[in-house]
């Protein structure tokens, strides 16, 4: 790996504080934030004004705000992304940290579809497909989903009259039930559901959040029951977060950096 050149270093540094810090900097607040030398942060501000990266604010001088060059930046990057190709390169990462079956899955309605997956390399595992539709509340990726919509959109497309299919005997299908799941989801962070979709299987969900922190998408890890426990639990929640954290950092959310 060559140098790493300070000049650009430093460039890059004054933009990024634009990332989780106020909507506007001066010369004097960037010099201070960053412990530069009073001439070069005037000089790497006066560039990225010349490249149309910064843009002094017209009725306030001496401040400036992200300029048209960053925006179009950021548009290209996101037009590039694909979610599914993403979330295949990473479900395959995770696969191989855990050695189970792992799926990045959609909210459509109160189903989820499959988007991306990885197979388990053990001789006992789950059996499934990218592109298969379920009900989502049978399902880690889909109670994950469904919990995190706005309470009036989750009211709307599970309301106390619906009739929740079954897969298994241990589906939950009563609305108010569900509901109170849906909470304790929510304030937990990760979703958890054992032989809801198949009687021989357990699985642990994380959400996906794209650049406007959004959830877009959810990443479960498949366990078969005679690999489940606890302890086991425990450590693929872990292995999700990690995992939708990363495609969420791909996908641009601010909340991941």
């Amino acid at each position: 790996m060559g140098r790493l050149v300070p000049a650009v270093t430093r460039a890059l540094d004054v933009l990024e504080l634009f990332l989780d810090g106020p909507d506007t900097w001066s010369a004097p607040e960037i010099t201070r934030r960053l412990g530069l030398p009073r001439t070069t942060a005037h000089e790497l501000v006066t560039t990225l004004v010349a490249r149309n990266y910064l843009t002094p604010l017209p009725d306030q001088p001496g401040r400036y705000r992200l300029g048209v060059r960053a925006y179009q930046l950021g548009s290209r990057y996101a037009e590039q992304l694909d979610l599914a190709a993403e979330g295949q390169d990473v479900a395959r990462r995770v696969a191989a940290d855990c050695e189970e079956t792992v799926h990045v899955a959609l909210l459509e309605g109160t189903d989820v579809i499959y988007v991306a997956k990885v197979d388990s390399t053990q001789a006992v595992r789950m059996v499934s497909a990218a592109g298969r539709r379920l009900p989502a509340h049978c399902t880690a990726v889909g109670k994950m989903l469904l919990a995190c919509l706005p309470d009036g959109v989750r009211q709307e497309r599970i309301p106390a009259d619906a009739e929740l299919t079954a897969l298994t005997g241990q589906s939950v299908t009563d609305p108010a039930a569900l509901h109170r799941e849906l909470a304790a989801i929510r304030e937990r962070g990760t979703a958890v559901e054992e032989r809801e979709s198949n009687p021989d299987v357990a699985c642990v969900a994380a959400p996906v959040r794209d650049a406007q922190d959004t959830v877009v998408a959810a990443l479960s890890i498949s366990v078969p029951m005679v690999r489940w426990s606890e302890e086991r639990r425990a450590e693929l929640s872990g292995l999700a977060l990690s995992g939708a954290a990363e495609l969420s950092r791909r996908l641009g959310s601010r909340r991941q950096r």
